[in-house]
């Protein structure tokens, strides 16, 4: 199965695509990660950020997709994309708790309120919903912790039939 998970900054994609990779038995990519290693983007200083031209990320993500049957993509930018993907998760927190989540991590006042803000504005939302079918959409809701979103995209999983750790359903 091809899985994307994406939400805001501090929502939880990298802690739930590692707990769905390990329980899928799934490869693990961070976009990020993939576009260091791909080359692509520059390093912008001012905002202390890569910043990814999102037509070549797209291209080159795609390319992948059509490689791995068994993956799971985790990043906010791939809200953005419309890619082969069996399934989308998109996870959200209520702004308050993300505002807190980013100010632990350092984030400067400027990108914490720009997360937060996009946030409340469902962003990643309608972008999700703008790329793909509702069928493939799996919205879950903030105030989970780790082992809450897990039993709450497993059990969705079932309802819809997917098959668990047995390669793509589409």
């Amino acid at each position: 199965m091809r899985i994307i998970v994406t939400g805001s900054p501090g929502t939880g994609k990298t802690t739930v695509a590692r707990a769905l990779g390990k329980k899928l038995r799934h490869k693990v990519v961070n976009e990020k990660q993939f576009a260091l290693e791909r080359k692509i983007g520059k390093w912008d200083e001012n905002e202390e950020e890569l910043v990814i031209p999102l037509g070549e990320f797209g291209k080159e993500l795609g390319a992948l997709l059509e490689k791995e049957k068994n993956i799971i993509l985790e990043g906010h930018m791939l809200c953005e994309l419309r890619l082969k993907a069996d399934i989308v998760i998109l996870l959200r927190e209520e702004p308050l708790i993300l505002e807190g989540r980013l100010r632990k991590r350092g984030y400067s006042e400027e990108k914490v309120q720009d997360n937060v803000f996009c946030e409340a504005g469902n962003y990643c939302g309608k972008h999700v919903c703008s790329n793909y079918a509702a069928e493939k959409i799996l919205d879950v809701p903030g105030g989970k912790n780790i082992k809450a979103a897990m039993q709450h995209i497993i059990s969705t999983f079932r309802e819809r039939g997917l098959k668990l750790g047995q390669g793509s359903s589409t």
